[in-house]
């Protein structure tokens, strides 16, 4: 077991800092995400969303507007504009002090959600690989970035999984995209190792197993493992049956020092917050 490092992050010019694992609550403005109870269409269904993963004790929440799923319809980023809007309305009306990171890969997305929207991060599914204007656009927005590990796009990311060793692999294309990060002046950096993104389900489990090792990288590691195939399929079942898994795929990150937990279901995630903590911090 390895206990949780507190971590800082830059969030409009203030230094907020964590003292214990933080959960960010999934609101995805989309019709066709890959879970059909985080689809969240129309003004009264995204309040009631938020309302709910505020009242269940999300600490961040993440709005996406895109759905990666592989298959899944590519939109306009004048669409996924769109979209954000209208759920980042209604959400800085009912929580306007809120941090809020928007999950996007489009680096203009990524500044018009700051500078207009009032979001606070740049969740970026693709580590700055399917737009080369995004490491400097979040450095000039002076913005924490969360970098994901993938490969290729969500339509090939599933034939990209042909890794010597994923865990090597992963830690190798995370650091080169974080020297390009450092070389652009972006500062606050999270790392995402990219569960389900390029990876098999083996591939999946071995990077789980040695999940420590991402803790070379000195940076705050968040995982989004909620309801994904690597649980749901391992266990012959279907992501509207997967929480249970994915609480205990939580649980096991969480003792190898996860930081921030990416979850549809924030209340089981905060119970699994609390009960590693009573466990590892004795």
């Amino acid at each position: 077991m390895r206990k949780f490092t507190p971590f800082s992050l830059n969030i409009k010019g203030h230094l907020h800092e964590f003292d214990r694992p933080q959960v960010m609550g999934i609101i995805n403005i989309t019709p066709d995400s890959f879970y059909r109870g985080s689809r969240t269409v129309g003004q009264d269904a995204i309040a009631r969303r938020i309302r709910q993963l505020l009242d269940e004790g999300a600490d961040m929440i993440d709005i996406g507007a895109y759905s990666s799923r592989p298959g899944a319809d590519d939109i306009t980023a004048e669409e996924e504009i769109s979209r954000l809007w209208q759920g980042m309305t209604v959400l800085r009306d009912i929580a306007p002090d809120a941090i809020v990171s928007v999950d996007t890969f489009r680096a203009d997305v990524a500044r018009i959600a700051i500078e207009e929207m009032g979001a606070d991060i740049i969740n970026d599914i693709s580590g700055g690989d399917l737009d080369c204007k995004m490491p400097d656009t979040v450095a000039g927005l002076n913005v924490p970035y969360i970098l994901m590990h993938m490969r290729g796009t969500p339509a090939t990311m599933d034939s990209l999984t042909d890794y010597n060793d994923v865990t090597a692999g992963v830690m190798q294309e995370l650091s080169d995209k974080l020297n390009r990060l450092s070389l652009s002046g972006v500062n606050d950096v999270i790392i995402d190792p990219g569960f389900g993104f390029s990876k098999t389900l083996q591939q999946n489990y071995k990077l789980l197993h040695d999940l420590e090792v991402l803790h070379r990288f000195n940076r705050p590691i968040l995982i989004g493992i909620s309801r994904k195939s690597m649980i749901f399929r391992a266990l012959d079942s279907t992501p509207d049956d997967a929480l249970n898994g994915t609480t205990v795929i939580n649980t096991i990150a969480l003792l190898a020092g996860a930081s921030i937990l990416r979850v549809h279901d924030v209340r089981q995630a905060v119970e699994a917050v609390k009960l590693t903590n009573l466990t590892i911090n004795r």
